[in-house]
């Protein structure tokens, strides 16, 4: 009897330290708590990573993020454009995404319910391109052509301006709606005249192909937004702070190592470093003042009469009201003073 009893004092401690360790399994250490000392927690945060967003592919290659929030805590999205970044967070396929700020405006005055947390860049990426021989110099010549641009895009809505201070409408092109990388190998193949470009794809077919731009206005790009949905904001405010502080210690990682901010660009987007470097070092500035506020609001204010008079809102109200709410600063202001 005395050794029946034993046996099952043995197999109770077996039991015990099996639920021990799938308690860690499932990411809680052996001490009861959640972090990067475990396993994985699980999925915390769905973040996306762009090519005009260097910051994220500094923090994704760095894993700062895993190692502050644990093992496959982060799941990591490709966007290639606003406006995938957009549908991405509208679809809930994301919880944060990158977007330029006319995007963000507009996606939130037509209904998805995102708020900008961090400026991460004010770029000059956005021009309008043509091919090396082209007998094309200036906007105006564009009337009656094809001009290859993605819709819901930054250079989109720079297309729309360079084109009003021509003169012009968007009914006096054809605008052919394609993803970024594809408007760039239409431009090269001669199936569009122009092409609102977007860097890196812009920078890559000036210094490979020889295509020029014919029109540059710092004016008509928008910062680079990183944006949030209000729902993730509300459930996990500190994961949101995390990922904010870690686009913070980007910018700081990229000023002090540009070199290596090239070869991660070049790397991720599978570019030359010239490239990257024309890109990163020339039409990108990261030292700004990471909080939105009214240098954003100044600069999206101004879009606002476009964006009702070619019909992308439902009204100037909904407009007005989407950009007067589009800003959440306190994670980029705690951000900054930490």
């Amino acid at each position: 009897m005395a050794r029946a009893s034993s046996v099952l004092t043995r197999i109770g401690v077996f039991i015990a330290a099996l639920g021990l360790l799938a308690g860690c399994a499932q990411g809680e250490n052996a001490d009861g708590s959640v972090g990067p000392t475990g396993t994985a927690p699980g999925v915390q945060v769905r973040l996306d990573y762009a090519y005009y967003n260097p910051e994220s592919l500094v923090i994704k290659e760095q894993g700062w993020l895993e190692q502050e929030l644990g093992r496959g805590s982060v799941e990591w999205v490709l966007s290639q454009g606003s406006n995938k970044a957009n549908e991405n967070l509208r679809a809930k396929v994301i919880d944060i995404g990158s977007t330029a700020g006319t995007p963000a405006l507009l996606a939130r005055a037509n209904g998805s319910p995102i708020r900008t947390v961090d400026v991460f860049s004010q770029p000059e990426w956005s021009a309008i391109v043509v091919t090396k021989n082209s007998p094309i110099t200036g906007v105006a010549q564009l009337r009656g052509q094809k001009v290859a641009a993605t819709q819901g895009t930054d250079p989109y809505f720079f297309l729309l301006q360079a084109l009003a201070a021509a003169g012009l409408s968007k009914t006096d092109v054809e605008i052919v709606n394609l993803q970024h990388s594809d408007g760039k190998t239409a431009l090269e193949r001669g199936d569009v005249a122009a092409w609102a470009g977007l860097d890196p794809f812009m920078a890559q077919t000036e210094l490979e192909a020889g295509s020029r731009l014919i029109y540059r206005n710092l004016d008509f790009n928008s910062y680079g937004f990183l944006n949030a949905n209000e729902d993730f904001l509300a459930a996990k405010p500190q994961v949101a702070q995390s990922v904010v502080r870690a686009y913070e210690r980007a910018r700081a990682w990229i000023a002090q190592n540009p070199d290596g901010a090239v070869q991660t660009l070049a790397t991720a987007a599978k570019l030359s470093p010239d490239v990257a470097r024309r890109q990163l070092r020339t039409r990108t500035k990261l030292d700004i003042d990471p909080v939105p506020g009214p240098a954003q609001h100044t600069v999206l204010a101004r879009l606002v009469p476009l964006l009702v008079s070619g019909g992308l809102v439902r009204s100037e109200q909904e407009a007005t009201s989407a950009l007067e709410t589009l800003f959440e600063p306190r994670f980029a202001t705690e951000a900054k003073g930490s």
